[in-house]
């Protein structure tokens, strides 16, 4: 993994970065080069995958700042994804939770891939 802070003795501790070095199991939906794509855990509508840098970035706007080619490739493999798992043609959210107000849990960025159900306005979590 490349990046401003890949994976190293500062990332042990991030479940994302286990995730995409293999330690903790997943159910992988895409894998590319610099991008992992995986189901939640706790799912949030039927269709709840979540999409990842393999790289780490604390959050959107680092990987933005940092990569803009690679938060687009994101956006990009989430749209495969929604397509492939039949979620596009009815419609999808995209998601990205930065900071702790904002509702992001783990902070290594992530992008939310939710679909399957009429989601409304806004989305009870």
């Amino acid at each position: 993994m490349d990046g401003p802070t890949s994976y190293d003795e500062d990332m042990t501790d991030c479940l994302f970065c286990r995730i995409v070095e293999g330690e903790i199991p997943a159910t992988v939906v895409a894998d590319t080069d610099d991008v992992l794509a995986f189901r939640d855990i706790t799912p949030k509508a039927p269709t709840h995958v979540l999409v990842i840098p393999k790289a780490h970035y604390a959050n959107a706007a680092e990987l933005a700042a940092a990569d803009p080619a690679l938060a687009g490739r994101l956006i990009d493999v989430a749209g495969t994804i929604a397509t492939s798992e039949g979620v596009a043609e009815d419609g999808y959210r995209l998601m990205f939770n930065t900071g702790r107000h904002g509702g992001q849990e783990v902070f290594h960025v992530h992008l939310h891939l939710l679909g399957g159900t009429p989601l409304g306005p806004m989305l009870a979590i």
